[in-house]
């Protein structure tokens, strides 16, 4: 189906048509990422035992999931 979009469109195959919502998805995801990166990056300065920083990954893994889950259709 994106190929058919794409070949309408008069677009290369190194292009692709990406909807504002999916896009708007993306940036969101991408700020909680980067939110999280700066948390543990403190808390990992500040940790003092083995539990804080298993927390602080969980927290970072918690973050970059949904990231990971977000496709685009290509």
């Amino acid at each position: 189906m994106q190929r058919v979009r794409r070949e309408q469109a008069g677009l290369s195959e190194a292009e692709l048509i990406v909807t504002r919502a999916q896009l708007d998805a993306l940036y969101d995801q991408l700020f909680v990422l980067e939110a999280a990166i700066g948390d543990v990056a403190r808390d990992m300065a500040a940790a003092r035992t083995r539990k804080d920083v298993v927390e602080a990954l969980e927290w970072l893994l918690e973050a970059a999931r949904p990231l990971v889950q977000l496709r685009l259709d290509a």
